[in-house]
């Protein structure tokens, strides 16, 4: 059994923007959110350490003083280690994003498992401890490739709510309704890194610390 939850009907892709309870059962062994009553939320990055562009994140978050978790692809980790690098003295928190931004349907799951662990080396010989974070790219993971994954150790973080700063076809005030009408302590909010994002994200990103930090929210990582 796979995992779906992409949908944009103008794109003729699919996604939920906010997660629903029940998909939150039937994956509950994925972490989804985190409750919590002290209004922290969460921040998450996908795809980086991009040039300029997680750069770029990380002034932002500084200037509100937010930490994220970003879930780092292994090829770009190695082909830009002073970004991440950067990414883990500014206080943030790293994830695994396999080595290649695998689609876990299209893959075979030892050939996935083997790219996960392309990956945690890739960042073990940058960080002094060996990072249990895993999101898989496109939220589609196997149940085999979770089963796996989860005997070796890592939490797989999913998201509550999704910006949809890569759909290209939203205009940045949709991509920033998406997350700011869905707001609520505990979430888990995803971001991208990225080129394609970037036109969304530069809009987005700041309105949202901006919004967090005048109703009180903090911004944490996940660990």
């Amino acid at each position: 059994m796979s995992l779906l939850f992409f949908i944009n009907q103008n794109s003729m892709a699919f996604y939920w923007v906010k997660t629903n309870r029940f998909i939150k059962r039937l994956f509950s062994q994925f972490v989804w959110d985190i409750p919590n009553t002290d209004n922290i939320v969460y921040l998450t990055f996908d795809d980086g350490p991009t040039p300029e562009i997680t750069e770029w994140t990380l002034s932002q978050l500084k200037n509100y003083n937010a930490k994220a978790t970003f879930f780092c692809i292994g090829d770009n980790v190695v082909k830009h280690p002073e970004i991440f690098n950067k990414v883990i003295a500014d206080g943030h928190a790293v994830g695994n994003h396999t080595f290649n931004h695998l689609n876990g349907w299209k893959t075979d799951s030892g050939l996935y498992i083997d790219n996960v662990k392309k990956c945690a080396e890739s960042m073990k010989g940058l960080t002094a401890a060996e990072s249990f974070l895993f999101r898989p790219p496109y939220g589609k993971i196997k149940r085999s490739q979770s089963k796996e994954m989860i005997k070796l150790g890592y939490r797989i973080v999913m998201w509550d709510i999704l910006s949809a700063d890569f759909d290209q076809h939203i205009s940045r005030e949709k991509c920033l309704e998406n997350v700011l009408s869905n707001i609520k302590s505990g979430n888990i909010i995803i971001f991208h890194d990225s080129i394609k994002a970037f036109r969304n994200l530069e809009y987005v990103l700041p309105e949202t610390l901006k919004f967090l930090r005048e109703k009180g929210f903090k911004c944490e990582v996940i660990s």
